[in-house]
């Protein structure tokens, strides 16, 4: 039997990619992409084949990842939006402990300035930056969707190695020469299938791989938990030699498309196709094909990249105490359903890989496995928390840890489904529909059986996922079907009703205080 009380392991590896979809990858079933550094983490650990982000957006969704709470709870709602000064983090739970939580790549954190000012925190201090930086302490952070920042070596290190000017970033790492050798830019999606300036080993995968392997290199027994946060598969799309067609000529996958004649589909829908450019591109299936061997290419880098890290971990001897966590911050749609990028509760958006590798015997029960329970962004912190002996903080934290799974030991009551919530008001599709800023929200909840989306002011969404797997025709308002949507409307209440708002005394505390005016002298009400 496993032992029930097992040894804390020491360091945690998290590991993220961006925009990464949970069937690109081979030990998910891809055809064609090989990976085998991340095949290789599932086969010492366990696959989790229901595993739904919080937001199929990245801001918000990371925000749960960092936070283990719900988007309507933490309150970072989209991309643009600050993530409040004072709610908690992985980084702030690590520090009651006396540890820290490192990053090396991406968090996306939007600083909340405001909040800070509020609470007479100077931003440059040493809580201000921990604060401004999401609880993590930076060893080099790179957002990946601009030229680097002061928070970034990178741009420095690429002129260091030769690409010189005020921008090297677009001017060689997003940028390639065309068959004329004129500049080609990584923006455009006709350029996916050219090769970056930017040789591979000073590409931006490549370089984050080297900050953390320095960091676990620095470290020697001290124990340490670090966040590796790959700015890939996201856009740009453009990829270093040999990446940019090494899997131009295999297969590309079929293409999701719903027959016009059955779709129903929603007007969020419509909107989305009619309103946004990367949708309409995708609509066009010359430019699935074109760029989903690129995106392809980007994966197999990242794989390539991480199996240097796992190497590092073997030859320094932290593999055998360190708890490793891999995963996304949601996926792509690449042309499903006739959008591009991410957004909408489909299952190319909001369903992500992750695997989850502990070395203690304690978990040799499900090595190798996969384990089809429905798990959330949200039970990473609290997972990493009991992982490494703290407390995993619930009366805040909304997620539940995988340990129990992990060792075989059951989970009681757990969850029956999966929530997901967007915000869609800084986007083009809110003037389609001529709604207000505040009337853009959407929750999904998601059984077995059932996918229902409750949009504010417009008809549900309601797939059926047994016979409809791929979400080809809507049934939100359909004849028949009236019983199923109240029931997963009544589900959807039951769990906004169950939000963590209490967050500033724990369960014990609330012990300690119930009646105790009467420890005090009081007497209320006595006749």
């Amino acid at each position: 039997m496993p032992d029930p009380s097992p040894r804390p392991l020491r360091n945690v590896l998290f590991v993220m990619c961006d925009q990464l979809r949970w069937d690109y990858l081979s030990c998910y079933g891809h055809p064609s992409l090989r990976t085998p550094a991340i095949d290789a983490l599932a086969a010492r650990g366990v696959r989790f084949d229901a595993a739904y982000v919080q937001s199929p957006v990245c801001v918000p969704s990371r925000m749960s990842f960092y936070t283990g709470r719900y988007v309507g709870s933490h309150g970072t709602t989209w991309n643009h939006v600050p993530f409040a000064a004072g709610e908690q983090t992985l980084g702030d739970h690590l520090a009651r402990a006396g540890r820290r939580a490192a990053l090396a790549g991406k968090t996306h954190v939007v600083p909340d300035f405001p909040g800070l000012r509020r609470l007479g925190i100077e931003p440059e201090s040493p809580e201000g930056r921990l604060r401004l930086d999401g609880g993590f302490v930076e060893l080099d952070r790179y957002d990946g969707h601009a030229p680097p920042g002061s928070e970034s070596g990178y741009a420095d290190y690429l002129r260091a190695h030769g690409y010189t000017g005020a921008d090297p970033w677009t001017d060689y790492v997003i940028a390639a020469r065309d068959e004329h050798g004129e500049k080609a830019s990584g923006w455009l999606l006709r350029n996916a299938h050219l090769p970056a300036i930017v040789r591979e080993e000073h590409s931006e995968t490549a370089y984050m791989t080297d900050r953390a392997i320095e960091f676990i290199e620095s470290q020697g027994d001290e124990p340490w938990v670090l966040h590796l946060s790959y700015i890939k598969p996201h856009w740009p799309l453009m990829a270093p030699a040999p990446y940019h067609d090494m899997f131009r000529s295999s297969g590309t996958g079929r293409i999701v498309r719903a027959d016009p004649a059955s779709e129903n589909p929603h007007p969020v829908l419509q909107a989305y196709r009619k309103a946004h450019e990367d949708c309409l591109s995708y609509g066009r299936e010359e430019v699935v094909r074109h760029v989903r061997p690129t995106y392809m290419g980007l994966v197999r880098q990242v794989d390539d990249h991480l199996q240097r890290v796992l190497d590092c971990l073997e030859r320094s001897g932290r593999a055998k105490d360190t708890l490793i966590v891999f995963t996304s911050d949601h996926g792509d749609h690449l042309g499903d359903h006739g959008l591009g990028e991410k957004e909408l509760f489909y299952e190319q958006a909001v369903r992500v890989p992750l695997i989850v590798v502990d070395p203690r015997p304690g978990a040799d029960a499900t090595r190798g496995t996969a384990i089809d329970a429905f798990v959330e962004s949200v039970d990473v912190v609290p997972t990493l928390l009991e992982a490494i002996g703290l407390d995993p903080a619930p009366h805040v934290v909304e997620g539940r840890s995988l340990l129990p799974l992990l060792e075989g030991r059951g989970a009681g009551d757990w969850r029956e489904a999966v929530f997901s919530e967007l915000d869609f008001s800084f986007r083009s599709a809110r003037r389609v529909l001529g709604l207000p800023a505040d009337g853009c929200y959407g929750w999904m909840a998601r059984t077995r059986r059932w996918k229902y989306v409750h949009w504010k002011g417009m008809r549900p969404q309601l797939f059926d996922m047994l016979h409809d797997p791929d979400e080809l025709v809507d049934l939100g308002d359909a004849p028949g079907c009236d019983a199923v949507r109240a029931e997963m409307r009544h589900r959807l209440m039951e769990w906004s009703l169950n939000r963590k708002a209490r967050t500033t005394v724990d369960a014990a505390a609330i012990e300690r205080r119930t009646e105790d005016w009467r420890r005090n002298g009081l007497f209320i009400g006595v006749w």
